[in-house]
């Protein structure tokens, strides 16, 4: 398992889902950037950072107004302190050459954060939703790599169509789901803190901010969820992240 050394006040953030159609969640995740720019000494961004990612090259050719501006506020805060792209459910295509044209760093998550906290399980969260078994299925089509280069190599009008359907057809499904299929499996967690050492995770995905007091092994857990960002089409608007430092953990939500 991937396994980072962050020293330091470090932030986490997840499931902003930048698009065309948030114009106010992006300004206040911008807003955020800069906060981090000057309070924070590192920022990781745990994926579903886009709402959609068709491919690096739609970002680096010619981006629309929209994602120009979001890859300037990027590279922006990547310049004053590291800044880490973890992929997400939304975002699983983001890739090196987006990452290096932004002066980030990629992180392959799940991966075990060492801070002054101590380690930490970090995740996007949505590889412990196991009991949505239609979900995980085409999870596993889609981050099968042979897949991905064929949709990488279509033309961009073609994934755009693509993507967009395939968003529809999630907004339906989850229509139909119950809740409960949609959140993490606890036996899915324990086993990944196991395999991982940590009595500790961080993730996102399932919108649903909370600290959970856990017992893993006869030992206190805990398990750390983060904020979605929505500042557009539901009141109240929210957002959020995670601090770490050497006095601990705490969930920080507006």
């Amino acid at each position: 398992m991937n396994r980072l050394a962050l020293r330091g006040t470090v932030w986490v953030a997840s499931d902003i889902h930048l698009g065309e159609a948030v114009p106010q969640t992006a300004r206040a995740f911008y807003d955020f950037l800069g906060r981090a720019r000057r309070e924070a000494g590192t920022l990781i961004l745990c994926g579903d950072l886009f709402d959609a990612w068709i491919g690096d090259d739609h970002a680096l050719r010619r981006p629309p107004r929209w994602l120009a501006t979001a890859l300037d506020e990027l590279r922006a805060t990547a310049g004053a302190l590291p800044l880490w792209l973890a992929r997400g459910n939304r975002d699983f295509l983001m890739g090196r050459a987006l990452a290096d044209a932004l002066g980030a760093r990629l992180l392959e998550a799940p991966a075990v954060l060492d801070t002054d906290a101590g380690p930490i399980l970090l995740a996007h969260g949505d590889e412990f939703c196991t009991d949505d078994l239609a979900y995980q299925r085409f999870r596993r089509i889609v981050h099968t790599p042979w897949i991905q280069r064929i949709f990488l190599a279509l033309p961009l009008g073609a994934r755009r169509a693509i993507a967009a359907r395939a968003r529809a057809r999630s907004r339906q499904a989850r229509r139909s789901k119950p809740m409960a299929i949609m959140d993490v499996n606890p036996a899915a967690v324990a086993q990944a803190l196991r395999a991982a050492g940590c009595d500790t995770l961080i993730h996102g995905h399932t919108h649903r901010p909370a600290v959970h007091a856990l017992e893993l092994d006869g030992r206190a857990a805990r398990r750390y969820v983060l904020p979605d960002w929505e500042f557009d089409h539901d009141a109240p608007p929210r957002g959020g992240w995670i601090e770490i430092d050497a006095a601990g953990i705490r969930l920080e939500q507006l």
